[in-house]
C-alpha cells in the first residue's frame, strides 16, 4: 500500500516542482534556505526513508517525483509502527520527551491527532503495556485513573497511514510535519520509552491524589458499614 493520495485541492494551492525537477535536489536547496525551519522540513534522506516503507521504493519515489506536494499512504510494520494519539494529548507527550527523556523520532499531525513514528513491533506491544500499568486504553474494564489516558491508536503491521506530503504551502490544511524525517536511519521510540511519556503526561493531567482516595466518591444515600470492626 504505497498509493498516493490525489489531493486536487492541495496540488492546485500549493508549489508543485516542475517537470524533470530532481526532488531530491529541491529537498536540499530547501533545507539550505531554511535551516530554520528544519524541524518540520523533510530532507532528502529523509524521504527516501520514508519511501523504503512502501514495497516498491522506486515506484513510490517516482509517484512522489510527480506529485511532491501531495499527501500518501505508507505501510506500517517494517519501517516504523506509527501511535496515534490526540493533538493536545501528544503535543505534551512531545514536550516530556524532548525535556526529560530521549526525544522522538518524526511525528506529523492529521484530522486533530498526532502520529509518533515508533519502532516496529511498537504497535504490538504498546497495548499490553499500558494495560498492565492499569492506564486502560479506552476499554469498558476501567482503570486506576479513568480519563487520564485519552484512547492511543496503534498502527502496526497490515495497517497503513496518512503522511504528509514533501513538500507544499505553509497552512494549507491536511497532514503536516511537525518533526519530519531528515535522515535515512532515523532514531525511533519503542514501546517502553512511548509508555512512560503517556503515563508521566497522564498522571500530571489527572487530578492529584494527595489527601484524596484513588475510589470514586461514595453516594450520600448509601449505607456505609464500619468493616474493621468485624472479626
Amino acid at each position: 500500500m504505497s498509493a498516493w493520495l490525489n489531493d486536487e485541492t492541495t496540488l492546485r494551492t500549493a508549489t508543485a516542482a516542475p517537470r524533470g525537477v530532481d526532488i531530491f535536489a529541491l529537498l536540499r536547496d530547501r533545507a539550505d534556505h531554511r535551516s530554520d525551519d528544519r524541524a518540520a522540513q523533510v530532507t532528502a534522506s529523509g524521504a527516501a526513508w520514508l519511501a523504503g516503507a512502501s514495497p516498491s521504493p522506486r515506484s513510490t519515489l517516482s509517484q512522489w517525483e510527480a506529485h511532491p506536494s501531495a499527501p500518501g499512504v505508507l505501510p506500517c510494520g517494517s519501517a516504523f509502527d506509527v501511535v496515534n494519539v490526540p493533538a493536545l494529548f501528544g503535543r505534551r507527550m512531545l514536550e516530556r520527551l524532548w525535556a526529560e527523556g530521549p526525544g522522538s523520532g518524526p511525528v506529523a499531525t492529521h484530522r486533530g491527532r498526532m502520529l509518533l513514528f515508533a519502532s516496529p513491533g511498537t504497535a504490538q506491544r504498546l497495548p499490553s503495556l499500558l494495560a498492565w500499568e492499569e492506564w486502560g486504553t479506552g476499554s469498558a474494564g476501567g482503570s486506576r485513573h479513568p480519563g487520564a489516558l485519552p484512547p492511543v491508536l496503534c498502527h502496526g503491521t497490515g495497517d497503513a497511514v496518512t503522511v504528509p506530503p514533501l513538500t507544499g504551502c505553509e497552512g494549507a490544511g491536511g497532514p503536516r510535519w511537525v518533526v519530519a524525517p531528515d535522515t535515512r536511519a532515523p532514531w525511533l521510540p519503542g514501546p517502553d520509552v512511548l509508555l512512560w511519556a503517556c503515563v508521566r503526561v497522564g498522571r500530571t493531567a489527572a487530578p492529584s491524589t494527595t489527601g484524596n482516595s484513588i475510589f470514586p466518591p461514595a453516594d450520600p444515600g448509601a449505607n456505609v458499614y464500619d468493616v474493621t470492626r468485624r472479626r
